[in-house]
């Protein structure tokens, strides 16, 4: 198998503190890496490095892992540009919001929801993005849902069942009867597509019992729970996800002390989601309370065409800093070991010996300048299982 250096690297976060400077990000001066195939093999100081079939040259820039999306929604079809326009415009609109998506969605084809998958995998690419978790949720049928399962399984390992994201309009005088189906044949459908099993528990969409219900029957079939948590309002959701040991409790926007004392002293991670907020003029998630509580912190995009259009993680980082409290460490360290902490994955959102190599070279010195730079493409190479998958035309 063909090993590969990359030396001169400015500033190589390893997220690993064992490797570097003792800190969370494992963070290593002018280094170098060493890819064995699709792993990383050895990571450590460039003049210790041992030698290697063949070398690549980063020329000081900055390394850090690639980054681990840990919740979208791109099986969708459709455009929600004059819903957008609205809200930012201060007027009212009429439209039916994730309605509308779902209408467009089940009018798609195979082929035209499978392109615009991949249209945007490849745009969360050319941004460091090597990892990615998404959902299903604007189906809101069995057949649909399923096919959305199946088309998002053609792109990702990480799929999840999200046939709970409204009840149906085909089921609104009939709310317990959509949960029927959503825990039953739907579920038996979906299941042999999806690894995750999750559900909107939000006044207005599922209620605690409702979720419980939900969650309890995926985890039946074999699919592990994470939840859309505390979005809009107080609820149940938070304490729900920890109860039932989901990998992620996502959005997490209002807490109380409980809820923020569950996720401290439970597996679950709680998944921020800075691009809603950003795009809806929410109120922002309060990620230092949740730090200095000892919570593991994840940032996500929460790629979806209606609440957080963009597929940029670092755009999130950058919004993580300036508007809820993060150093650029942690935001990045969340982006990273974080999104892969929420989908209990070890192979992933590090850069030490035996972890899949995923890169992500950033033109520029350090990886406090995805947050100093914001809205700049630093991002000029991407490596995904040891091979570059992306080079900037300009790099």
């Amino acid at each position: 198998m063909t090993t590969t250096v990359i030396t001169n690297i400015g500033s190589l976060v390893t997220n690993d503190p064992a490797l570097g400077d003792g800190s969370p990000l494992g963070l290593i001066e002018n280094a170098a890496l060493v890819l064995d195939g699709e792993t990383v093999a050895w990571a450590g100081p460039a003049a210790q490095a041992p030698t290697a079939d063949r070398q690549v040259d980063a020329g000081g820039r900055a390394v850090v892992p690639g980054f681990v999306d840990s919740h979208s929604h791109l099986v969708f079809a459709g455009d929600r540009t004059a819903e957008f326009n609205a809200r930012m415009s201060g007027r009212p609109y009429k439209a039916g919001g994730i309605r509308t998506t779902v209408a467009a969605t089940r009018a798609a084809t195979d082929a035209e929801l499978s392109a615009n998958v991949a249209r945007y995998l490849r745009e969360a690419l050319r941004q460091g993005t090597t990892t990615f978790e998404t959902k299903s949720g604007y189906g809101l049928t069995v057949e649909d849902e399923a096919r959305a399962l199946r088309i998002a399984a053609e792109h990702t390992d990480e799929v999840t069942y999200l046939g709970a994201h409204i009840v149906s309009p085909d089921y609104a005088d009939d709310p317990a009867a959509y949960v029927g189906l959503v825990t039953g044949e739907m579920l038996d459908a979906c299941a042999p597509y999806a690894r995750w099993v999750d559900v909107f528990c939000e006044e207005g969409a599922f209620d605690g019992d409702q979720a419980r219900a939900i969650l309890a029957a995926g985890k039946a079939k074999g699919l592990h729970p994470r939840v859309h948590a505390n979005q809009l309002s107080y609820g149940p959701g938070v304490q729900l996800a920890v109860e039932l040991d989901a990998a992620s409790a996502d959005h997490c926007t209002h807490l109380t002390d409980a809820d923020v004392d569950a996720l401290a002293s439970g597996n679950t991670v709680a998944t921020l989601l800075p691009g809603a907020e950003f795009s809806t003029r929410a109120e922002w998630p309060d990620a230092r309370r949740l730090l200095d509580a000892g919570v593991t912190v994840a940032l996500s995009t929460d790629c979806n065409p209606g609440s957080s259009f963009t597929s940029s993680v670092p755009f999130c980082i950058a919004l993580a800093v300036r508007d809820m409290g993060m150093t650029p460490d942690e935001a990045v360290w969340s982006a990273t070991a974080g999104g892969a902490a929420a989908l209990r994955r070890t192979d992933v959102g590090r850069l030490s010996p035996g972890a899949r190599a995923d890169l992500a070279v950033l033109d520029a010195p350090s990886h406090v300048h995805l947050a100093y730079r914001p809205g700049v493409p630093l991002v000029s190479e991407v490596w995904r299982a040891g091979a570059r998958r992306y080079v900037r035309s300009d790099g």
